[in-house]
């Protein structure tokens, strides 16, 4: 009698997830600040992390008609740029970047896969926003970046993109991203402060 050929069946290996913590918010809010804030936070604990700034990996002349902010080439070079991170051993990812809908975060499940996003939105006054966009922007880029912030944070005080919320007014940057990092649940809510690693920036 033959003997009966053995069935094979192939089983995909699961998908490691990969927290990922978007920080969104007007422009002049303190996206970038507190993302860097938030690598030293988690390096003090030893956890860990990459940090990317989108707005450079699209930082790109000419941009495509239908792609005014570059978003294809910054997710693009973030899938890159992740690659690397993971290789080295980071194990969560922490994006500056303005997000207006939920429908935008597929670009980034695309390029960081397994991405498990959570999207925090930093919350500023007007004001506050047009001042710190001042003290920052001396060229000729000021007016189109300050009409930039108050178009935001019209459309984001009505958006739904945030899982969660902080408000950065009057408060310094590491209280900011503390408390980021517990309503995303990264850090126990009872943990005491620790000093934040000093990276070379």
């Amino acid at each position: 009698m033959g003997v009966r050929p053995r069935r094979i069946i192939m089983v995909s290996a699961p998908r490691s997830s990969v927290p990922v913590l978007i920080i969104t918010g007007p422009v002049g809010v303190g996206k970038t600040s507190v993302a860097e804030e938030i690598f030293d936070q988690l390096a003090a604990r030893d956890m860990p992390q990459a940090v990317v700034d989108l707005d450079g990996l699209g930082l790109c002349w000419p941009s495509g008609d239908d792609d005014p902010f570059n978003q294809q080439m910054a997710v693009a070079n973030l899938a890159a740029v992740w690659q690397n991170y993971r290789a080295t051993g980071a194990a969560r990812l922490v994006i500056a970047r303005v997000v207006e809908t939920r429908g935008e975060l597929v670009d980034y499940r695309h390029a960081v896969p397994g991405a498990a996003i959570q999207v925090c939105l930093l919350a500023a006054t007007k004001q506050a926003l047009r001042a710190r966009v001042a003290s920052r922007e001396t060229g000729s880029s000021f007016e189109s970046l300050a009409r930039r912030a108050d178009e935001l944070a019209d459309v984001m005080a009505n958006s739904e993109v945030a899982d969660f919320t902080v408000e950065t007014e009057d408060r310094a940057l590491a209280d900011i991203a503390l408390e980021v990092l517990r309503k995303a649940h990264w850090i126990d809510a009872n943990e005491a402060d620790r000093q934040a690693y000093l990276s070379p920036r």
